[in-house]
């Protein structure tokens, strides 16, 4: 039966272990969610685990194997309902059932259509007593691509930027290098490794002949599991047909998804690169179908990071969820390039408006991530 008690100190304790276990799978989870499980028995962990790949063991799983037979009486924290279906790995709910767990506590009920509320009941009809909305907020910011996708079936895309202070990304001439600090795009580089995707147009690849990798060797921090390195799939926005295979970006290995209003197919293209083709919107690639289409293919977080056209129209057509801009403290006068182009706007009522939600020191620079005000 769902319990209606308030939580004590000590659930939020398991619950917040819960969630920094979860974080641990970010790099390598997707298409499925992030998720922690800590369980506690007579005031004492006995197991816990987070979910590191698709197909492998769950959270759930992960920690009842640590617990073994301790797992009976014990009770379960984990940061999203358990799930309920086949799939490549049995349901927990199931696995915690069978275990004797006593008591379960999600943070938050799995908006999965396959599960949304099932695991739950599962538990509640074996007798188990189940509660939750324990630290729902933090828990539902671990996976807003996931939830996103299941909600809308659309990624949850973030838009990268770096200026100078006067809100420029690179002199009259183009020279743009650098603009930020070393640490601030180490930065960059997390961010990309924990995306499904990273988005950009034809533009910036011609212009800067970019790979859009990780680059291991430069992010900021060591990877939290022995799994390999799971590089996003670069996705190029071209819809006149401008790339060419020689460029830099088609010569290191990894996924490669190209948009476009119609394939050129007399060229020959390496086997990881895939053409989509896509209906047009004013004699371009119609950007909602592209990400209605990456939310078809499973895509959970897009890393949007490119030039001030596609980011502008991005933004003006409001699929940007998410910003994070990197700010250096350098001036770079009015005739540098501006951050986003935009249509001329007539009317402050016009303006697009942010809410800033966190602001750090990144090296030398300011990281500040904004969200779109609805």
């Amino acid at each position: 039966m769902l319990n209606q008690v308030p939580f004590t100190e000590h659930d939020e304790m398991y619950m917040a272990r819960a969630i920094e276990l979860a974080k641990k799978g970010r790099f390598t989870t997707t298409p499925n969610p992030n998720v922690g499980c800590v369980l506690v028995k007579n005031n004492q962990i006995i197991g816990e685990g987070f979910h590191q790949l698709a197909g492998q063991g769950h959270a759930e799983v992960n920690a009842l194997a640590i617990a073994g037979n301790s797992a009976q009486g014990a009770t379960a924290y984990v940061t999203l309902e358990p799930c309920s279906h086949y799939g490549r790995t049995p349901p927990c709910a199931e696995g915690l059932k069978k275990a004797g767990v006593v008591k379960v506590i999600a943070a938050m009920v799995d908006t999965n259509p396959q599960v949304a509320g099932k695991g739950l009941k599962i538990l509640s009809d074996a007798g188990i007593e189940v509660a939750y909305g324990l630290l729902e907020s933090q828990a539902r910011a671990l996976n807003v691509g996931f939830f996103k996708r299941m909600e809308q079936g659309l990624p949850y895309v973030t838009c990268k930027m770096a200026a100078s202070i006067d809100g420029k990304t690179a002199l009259k001439n183009g020279q743009s290098k650098w603009i930020t600090s070393p640490a601030a795009r180490q930065d960059v580089q997390l961010y990309r490794a924990q995306s499904c995707a990273i988005l950009t147009g034809a533009d910036t690849v011609l212009v800067d002949d970019a790979k859009l990798n990780v680059r291991l060797s430069e992010l900021p921090c060591t990877l939290p599991t022995d799994l390999p390195l799971r590089q996003p799939v670069r996705v190029i926005i071209d819809s006149q047909n401008r790339l060419t295979p020689n460029l830099a970006l088609f010569k290191i290995q990894g996924d490669v998804i190209i948009f476009t209003t119609k394939v050129d197919k007399s060229l020959q293209w390496p086997h990881f690169v895939k053409h989509i083709e896509v209906s047009e919107s004013n004699g371009k690639v119609d950007l909602q179908a592209v990400l209605e289409k990456l939310g078809q293919l499973q895509f959970n977080n897009v890393w949007l990071e490119s030039g001030a056209t596609l980011a502008g129209k991005m933004t003006e057509l409001d699929l940007v969820d998410e910003f994070v801009f990197y700010l250096a403290p350098k001036l770079m006068g009015h005739d540098a390039k501006s951050l986003v182009n935009f249509p001329e706007l007539t009317s402050m009522q016009n303006t697009v408006d942010l809410t800033f939600n966190e602001c750090a020191r990144i090296g030398d620079d300011l990281r500040i991530t904004a969200l779109k005000t609805h």
